[in-house]
């Protein structure tokens, strides 16, 4: 443990225990972030965020083996051991959460710059329920582009965000639906569909940025085909547990991605 430690604090820089975050009672908004042995990614995107006095952070991890909760603890979030599912994860920091806003955040999802103001621009409208950023991925490959152009023009027509999109809404609303379906796979698209039957769903002009490390993984095209044969097979009422099965059994086994999520953004 020492030794994780020393590491720990020659990689990452120094936080700021003094922060005003650190004495707020009642922070605007939780930033809810569910891991699974994200010490690789998660600096950054706790990084972007440790300075705000308005909030609080709250990783949720599912079992961790590898620095991740060091990590949370040295940027000031309050570390929550769950049972893994990132489900339930997000369920039970939710429940902990004190903000009037929960935003649910990737561990390898950069927030814009500004990002409060613009979420309670978009939840203060009455006919909304919930919202989301428009998708912009880390990398400089033409394919990225096109994904992108993809993603956002899904949200914008349909209305159907993913999870790498940061999804945001108030805490009432999130009980007012029962919050997301403990399901193995496609908890976020549920989660949308449900959320859609209270209110529209506001996507922002701002983007997140979402690291390249799914589609580097297993490639533009299958990764992308994935996406869609897991949908339409949900749309199709597969159960989500079979789908996490065939998952599992079909797509892990012959291209191992990290194991933090589905391939599902």
């Amino acid at each position: 443990m020492i030794e994780i430690n020393k590491t720990i604090n020659q990689d990452l820089p120094p936080y700021n225990q003094s922060s005003p975050s650190a004495s707020l009672p009642t922070p605007t908004i939780s930033i809810i972030i569910p891991t699974l042995n994200e010490a690789e990614l998660l600096p950054k995107t706790l990084s972007r965020l440790r300075h705000r006095s308005e909030q609080e952070i709250i990783v949720a991890d599912g079992g961790s083996t590898d620095t991740t909760s060091l990590i949370a603890k040295h940027y000031g979030a309050r570390f929550l051991i769950s049972k893994p599912g990132r489900s339930i994860q997000m369920n039970n920091a939710s429940r902990e959460a004190r903000g009037r806003y929960l935003i649910f955040l990737h561990a390898d999802t950069q927030l814009p710059d500004n990002y409060l103001p613009e979420i309670i621009r978009i939840l203060k409208k009455p006919t909304v329920s919930a919202g989301a950023f428009q998708l912009s991925i880390g990398g400089k490959k033409w394919g990225y582009r096109l994904i992108e152009f993809g993603a956002n023009l899904r949200s914008h027509i349909l209305s159907i965000p993913y999870g790498d999109q940061a999804i945001f809404l108030t805490s009432n609303t999130f009980e007012k639906i029962g919050g997301y379906l403990e399901i193995p796979i496609m908890e976020d698209f549920e989660f949308i569909r449900r959320l859609s039957k209270v209110g529209k769903i506001g996507i922002s002009k701002m983007a997140a940025t979402t690291s390249v490390r799914r589609w580097k993984e297993m490639g533009l095209f299958l990764t992308t085909f994935y996406n869609w044969l897991i949908v339409f097979a949900y749309l199709l009422g597969v159960p989500p547990q079979k789908l996490s099965l065939w998952y599992k059994r079909s797509v892990i086994t012959k291209h191992p991605v990290h194991p933090k999520n589905s391939v599902l953004p």
